[in-house]
């Protein structure tokens, strides 16, 4: 993990995973599955709305349906000192 994906930790991201069902390019009645993820805010995910964007705007499988869900990894009051003690 990167000093910024735990700054962000921090900060209130969360790991969020979409399923995202899509209608095939080739085969619009049939419907494959996308799974996404990565640390965004809840509850209006700007990184999943930006990569969602970018689906529509440059993919050719039409979005079907997105399901999303969200945990903490870690939050501010798990991060804190280690015991102290000393070695001879």
């Amino acid at each position: 993990m990167t000093d910024e994906q735990f700054t962000r930790q921090l900060k209130g991201y969360r790991l969020a995973t979409a399923e995202i069902l899509y209608h095939m390019p080739d085969h619009p009645s049939l419907i494959q599955t996308f799974v996404w993820q990565n640390l965004d805010l809840s509850p209006k995910y700007p990184r999943l709305m930006k990569f969602l964007e970018f689906w529509e705007d440059n993919l050719d499988g039409r979005l079907h349906s997105v399901t999303v869900g969200a945990m903490e990894l870690i939050s501010a009051s798990e991060v804190g000192t280690a015991e102290e003690f000393v070695l001879h």
